[in-house]
């Protein structure tokens, strides 16, 4: 009788919902769940879901039917010198196809198989390969690396803190180009990334062709072996290695960032270069020692050759020397114009040939604007993009980096 007068007389708390007023106890999910397999853990289960999605290469060929012995390879760890493989071309290319994104709209993008190829029919001593390395590194900060095959195994390396110039009308023209240590052909593959040296895709890949260089503003072409036979022919490495010795040249790139069809339209850009003097780096100019880490017998080495081990320096690269580079608008298809403010246009030639009419000549100004908006043309990755698939953690740009817009 106390009791329910006691349970009369209680008054509940208008706060507590009503779901609330009851409530129960149970084991922790840690007790009661299966011990095998392991549970995924939930960052691994947030980056699977983020990662995007591979496609197929042209040959139907799928990520998940690559070798897996290809896929787990350490691409860094290569790079560095640290891990050695028979078959450079085999590695790197299961693994950049795995890694491709799908084709975006705008965007240049190289077949996986042209550029096998491209790569494989320069496989001699007269190769003639080209590469531009977009490489985000924490302590240098943004920079391109130009890398010019001269022999089967080697090629000259420039280090280009703005990337190539490609508008005519630019305020802003030149480059400075600091020679580094002479990398290996196969250095040309490479798409990596890691916490130490950052991220580094493929910006741009062809075939390159030498003109002389005359030193005015008059359409040139070469001559100088028009009396040749086609057997005495100097090839386009030989004439790189005769410019680079003579300190001065101009280099045509056929290039895939500009063409429709990267390894047989021909579009292209001709940069003249004409050596300044020897510096030391400024606070404009990348830093040439930032490859990855060697033994300290292999640093000395290096130094002493100035080349990485497997390649040769043959050419007489001298290490941070600095080049002058610019746009040869001239030759590259453009017309001075003046309007009638006096203002001074470069402006697309055009060519007339019977049956097909008039065509522009040159190519279609683009500007270099770096990390967080330019794709591999291979692959579709940002530098981003190839952190994460690399599983890199720690990584930290430099920042200040600003594109040559005007």
């Amino acid at each position: 009788m106390e009791e329910g007068s006691h349970k009369s007389r209680t008054i509940e708390n208008p706060f507590v919902k009503p779901e609330n007023k009851r409530w129960s106890v149970s084991l922790h999910r840690s007790l009661v769940r299966s011990v095998s397999p392991p549970p995924a853990r939930a960052r691994k289960r947030r980056r699977e879901g983020q990662t995007p999605p591979r496609v197929a290469d042209e040959d139907d060929t799928k990520p998940e039917d690559q070798p897996q012995s290809e896929l787990k390879v350490d691409i860094a760890a290569i790079e560095a010198g640290k891990e050695d493989v028979e078959d450079h071309l085999e590695v790197f290319s299961a693994r950049l196809r795995a890694s491709t994104r799908p084709e975006l709209p705008q965007v240049p993008r190289l077949a996986h198989s042209a550029w096998r190829d491209l790569y494989q029919r320069n496989q001699h001593e007269d190769g003639r390969h080209f590469v531009v390395h977009q490489h985000d590194h924490p302590i240098a900060g943004p920079h391109y690396d130009l890398r010019l095959q001269f022999s089967r195994t080697s090629s000259l390396s420039f280090a280009i803190m703005y990337g190539l110039p490609g508008n005519p009308n630019s305020k802003r023209l030149s480059r400075n180009a600091t020679e580094t240590r002479v990398h290996n052909v196969w250095n040309h593959l490479i798409e990596s990334a890691s916490a130490a040296s950052g991220s580094m895709i493929i910006w741009d890949t062809g075939e390159y062709s030498v003109l002389p260089y005359y030193g005015n503003d008059a359409l040139q072409t070469d001559k100088s072996d028009a009396s040749l036979s086609p057997e005495e022919q100097p090839t386009e490495s030989e004439k790189l290695r005769r410019a680079f010795r003579q300190v001065n040249g101009q280099i045509i790139f056929i290039n895939g960032k500009t063409a429709e069809n990267p390894i047989k339209k021909k579009k292209k850009k001709k940069k003249r270069g004409s050596e300044e003097h020897e510096e030391r780096p400024s606070s404009d100019q990348p830093s040439s020692n930032i490859s990855p880490s060697h033994s300290d017998q292999e640093d000395e080495t290096i130094r002493q050759t100035n080349a990485y081990r497997g390649a040769t320096n043959s050419i007489s690269s001298i290490h941070q020397r600095t080049w002058y580079l610019t746009l040869d608008r001239v030759n590259s298809g453009f017309d001075r114009r003046v309007d009638g403010t006096r203002a001074v246009h470069w402006t697309r030639k055009e060519e007339t040939s019977p049956g097909n009419g008039a065509s522009p000549l040159g190519f279609e100004p683009f500007f270099v604007r770096g990390p967080d908006f330019e794709r591999s043309i291979l692959t579709g990755r940002l530098g981003s993009d190839v952190l994460h698939d690399e599983a890199v953690v720690g990584f930290r740009g430099r920042k200040g980096w600003r594109p040559v817009l005007e």
